[in-house]
């Protein structure tokens, strides 16, 4: 079979001439806006030409944009640093007789300046002597060990000897029973702003249960990592599930604290009207981008801010016979499959603590290495590579290859529109502009329940400049370097 190259343009390029200022949106050249929300100033962007070879025998050359701090992007801030838990002794005015459920991870990690060190929020609630009587984990458990999917028993974990309880597989709700000694619930996990990443759905059951049985829900808000980036298809309520329960887009830009509000403000659970809604806000957060501590990422399988920032453009591959790289040393940030010609990079999935059962396991994957692929979150959804993948599969026509897609990918999509567009051969520019009358929709409502706002951008100082010599800088001494 001959060879075919395939040059793709640049996922999103970006310039200052296309932000609005008073809206706040960066558009794409090639289509409709975004909902990417800026809040900085951003310089041109420089490109970066980088190709990636060989799936199917077919050359695929894609055009990355450098996501450097340095090239337009927002810094990241340390998420750890801008918690509401930083604000947990607000609770220590209510009565001492209160007791509270707490649901949380290892990932709920707060710092402390003055120590400078992270502590679990599990640990200041203590030091607090706030009465938490019970721990509720989400998917993972609490330790954070468990892979996608797998039953989580309630666990035991050491050093800490409050009675923990999963809230995951057949339980992913607390019962009456669960709540019956508890006073209020406390909600304090690490997200990552992505639809079907399972923590959106945990809160929301944790909502129905709390308007149910008329117990206060306190969220200790958290750092979106992707910030005010509002990108995707919104999902069609035809396909809610626990990937999936509200319509809303694959980046919908909101902290937790954000998107509680909105399913308590627009009825989107049961009793809506009844919850007794609290949240105790970040710290000094102004809607920037954020990273997580090294010592407990949010889920095993995103172990740093790179594969966070791939995390919505690969998830689609779940549904699909191509490895995200569960199962290796950098999940999310390897991509491959078998079936693949050789690319110059391969990897062998094999069982490990994040991916117990792994696809592919024990087959040579040929694929590519994402690691040194620059990526920032403000890049949003890069259709690109679910795009280039299923084209270099399906141009073969092999009538013995099976489908390249599973009925999942009508979960993580939020129905079967992106699935259509790329049967039917739409291009990415194409699909993302039939993205944008559900994301005009979703903006509107989710204007309704923002707290935080962006830091604004400082006017440049006028008149002439001065006549007086600059001032001389010390050089930082060998201590104070960065």
């Amino acid at each position: 079979m001959p060879t075919i190259t395939v040059k793709i343009p640049a996922p999103m390029t970006v310039d200052a001439s296309t932000l609005d200022m008073e809206a706040r949106v960066l558009r794409r050249p090639h289509c409709q806006p975004s909902h990417i929300e800026k809040n900085r100033h951003l310089e041109p962007m420089q490109r970066k030409d980088t190709w990636l070879a060989g799936a199917v025998g077919i050359v695929l050359y894609i055009f990355l944009p450098i996501s450097a701090q340095g090239q337009g992007y927002t810094p990241y801030l340390r998420g750890a640093e801008h918690t509401g838990a930083l604000q947990l002794e607000v609770l220590k005015e209510a009565p001492d007789t209160l007791r509270y459920a707490l649901v949380a991870h290892a990932a709920s990690l707060n710092f402390d300046s003055k120590k400078k060190r992270l502590y679990n929020t599990v640990e200041r609630a203590r030091k607090l002597h706030l009465n938490v009587v019970k721990i509720f984990s989400p998917e993972h458990g609490f330790t954070g060990s468990f892979s996608a999917g797998e039953h989580v028993e309630d666990e035991a974990v050491d050093g800490v000897k409050i009675p923990m309880v999963s809230l995951y597989g057949s339980h992913k709700k607390p019962t009456a029973e669960d709540l019956a000694d508890v006073d209020a619930v406390l909600f304090d996990l690490q997200d990552v702003g992505v639809r079907f990443y399972t923590y959106i759905s945990t809160l929301t059951y944790v909502m129905e249960a709390c308007a149910e049985f008329n117990k206060p829900l306190i969220v200790l808000d958290r750092p979106n990592p992707f910030a005010n980036v509002v990108d995707g298809p919104v999902l069609d309520t035809a396909f809610t599930s626990f990937v999936g329960l509200h319509p809303v887009p694959v980046l919908y830009g909101m902290t937790m604290g954000e998107y509680a509000q909105m399913v308590k403000g627009e009825g989107w659970i049961r009793g809506a009207d009844s919850l007794q809604l609290h949240v105790i806000p970040c710290v000094d957060y102004h809607r920037e981008p954020v990273s997580f501590p090294d010592e407990a990422p949010p889920s095993p399988n995103l172990p740093n801010a790179h594969a966070i920032a791939l995390y919505p453009s690969l998830c689609f591959f779940e549904a699909t016979p191509v490895s995200v790289g569960r199962g290796t040393d950098a999940p999310f940030e390897w991509l491959g499959a078998p079936w693949m010609d050789s690319t110059g990079f391969s990897f062998v999935p094999m069982p490990n603590t994040g991916a117990t059962s792994p696809k592919f396991q024990g087959e040579t994957c040929q694929g590519w290495d994402l690691r040194e692929t620059p990526i920032h979150p403000e890049q949003g959804l890069q259709l690109t590579y679910l795009h280039d993948v299923y084209h270099a599969y399906a141009d073969q026509g092999w009538d013995s290859l099976p489908a390249f897609f599973t009925s999942f990918m009508d979960k993580l999509a939020g129905g079967t529109s992106l699935e259509d567009a790329l049967l039917a051969g739409h291009t990415v520019q194409e699909i993302q502009a039939s993205w944008q009358p559900g994301l005009e929709a979703f903006m509107q409502i989710r204007s309704r329940y923002l707290l935080y706002h962006v830091m604004p951008i400082p006017a440049p100082a006028k008149g002439p400049p001065s006549a007086a010599p600059a001032k001389k800088t010390k050089k930082p001494t060998k201590k104070g370097a960065q």
